[in-house]
């Protein structure tokens, strides 16, 4: 159990993949292989092979005694300008849980596995890789996804020698394996961890996201000769909502962990957008996160009447576009109590939280038992070159995440 080499590890990847400005390991690019490649060197020299699925994703495999399968792992991917631990610590930490293990015969089977694109940085879906194997993607719904430069995923895919056609037999490989447990470490990304001086956390599951765009349609109008209350001004209503579903997260938020809920536009959209005009149409952004689906529920369903209620205010249709929604993914009892008692032997506590931004463990949680561990992130910052956790803290939080692999096989060892 070694955490030290594990975070010189990581700084030796991130000096080879990264600049001034950041990680650069876009997912399905020259860096993102290079940094894969890098890592093969490692298994290398562990004696082991790596297998690469339909998706994309790697695996690595130590054969126990049992096929029951504790599998550990995280995505070694970054956005451009990223940090230097989101994704790769989890891989990383996952190769050290090998090397414990390399050249014996555990009790159960050990899988590591890098996912393939969780960012989604480049195409705009996020758990590719995983979303294959957990049989929650549609070819039809990725293959002409474009970049920032016109290149489709499907050829991006091809490049890197997988067909996106043939990406869903990525769930038969996964279901071949008789998984136990999933376990992965990451950054908590988030203020919490350090506004309590804790190292590590105990993650409860990820949110629930409900993702709209709504679009305000009223008129177009000469800003200087138009009355106020004669305005049908489409940005005033997105706005009214916008601030309304503010409030609708503080409502809805309550004390304890797990029960706090958030609401975000970052997408607001005008036409014809210019100074001289009232804004005719408004298309914004909804964001909607819990981990409880009824509370998720009723945040949507306010978000509704409010922008309702803003639109008839302004006298503006809104209309409603989902973009993009998952349940909330609970995390597994058992695991979550191997997690604390892990956490609390290294470093004396186990503060408990949700995760608001999502994992590659969501998309196995209907497929097996899972639970994720949080590590302090330096200013809540991440996906930026700031990104950071001090090394203390590091220590622990790996070492930890170790105990919780060695519980987590004598558990399944024991089932």
């Amino acid at each position: 159990m070694n955490a030290r080499r594990v975070i010189a590890e990581l700084r030796d990847l991130a000096a080879r993949t990264g600049t001034a400005d950041g990680a650069q390991r876009l997912a399905w690019g020259p860096v993102w292989r290079e940094s894969r490649d890098w890592f093969r060197g490692k298994i290398d020299e562990l004696g082991l092979s790596i297998r690469t699925d339909a998706a994309g994703n790697n695996w690595v495999t130590i054969p126990g005694a049992s096929p029951r399968t504790v599998i550990v792992g995280s995505h070694l991917d970054s956005v451009p300008n990223g940090g230097w631990l989101d994704g790769a610590l989890g891989v990383l930490a996952a190769l050290e849980a090998l090397r414990m293990h390399a050249g014996s015969r555990p009790p159960v089977t050990l899988s590591l596995v890098d996912w393939a694109d969780e960012e989604g940085a480049r195409f705009g879906r996020s758990l590719l890789g995983s979303a294959a194997a957990s049989g929650e993607l549609t070819p039809a719904a990725v293959r002409d996804l474009t970049d920032r430069q016109g290149t489709r995923l499907a050829d991006a895919l091809a490049e890197n020698g997988v067909d996106v056609e043939r990406m869903v037999d990525a769930q038969r490989e996964l279901k071949a394996i008789d998984a136990r447990a999933y376990l992965e470490l990451h950054i908590e990304q988030g203020p919490v961890l350090e506004s309590m001086n804790k190292s590590t956390g105990v993650v409860l599951g990820t949110f629930g996201v409900e993702r709209h765009m709504l679009r305000f349609v009223g008129q177009a109008a000469h800003s200087g000769s138009t009355p106020i209350p004669m305005r049908r001004d489409a940005f005033l209503a997105a706005a009214q909502t916008a601030l309304a579903c503010r409030d609708i997260a503080i409502r809805h938020s309550k004390p304890g962990p797990g029960n706090n809920v958030v609401c975000t536009v970052g997408v607001i959209n005008v036409e014809p957008k210019i100074v001289t005009a009232v804004p005719g149409i408004c298309e914004m952004s909804l964001d909607q996160r819990a981990l409880d689906p009824t509370v998720l529920a009723a945040m949507l369903r306010d978000a509704r009447e409010a922008a309702q209620q803003a639109a008839r205010a302004n006298n503006v249709e809104v209309e409603w576009r989902l973009v993009w929604r998952i349940e909330p993914r609970p995390f597994d009892p058992t695991l979550i109590r191997l997690c604390e008692e892990a956490v609390r032997e290294e470093t004396g506590d186990a503060p408990r939280l949700p995760s608001g931004p999502l994992h590659d463990a969501a998309e196995m949680v209907p497929h097996m038992p899972v639970v994720m561990m949080f590590t302090y992130s330096s200013r809540g910052l991440s996906h930026c070159k700031e990104e950071d956790t001090p090394e203390e803290h590091l220590e622990k939080s790996i070492r930890a995440y170790l105990r919780l692999v060695q519980k987590t096989i004598a558990h399944v060892a024991a089932d």
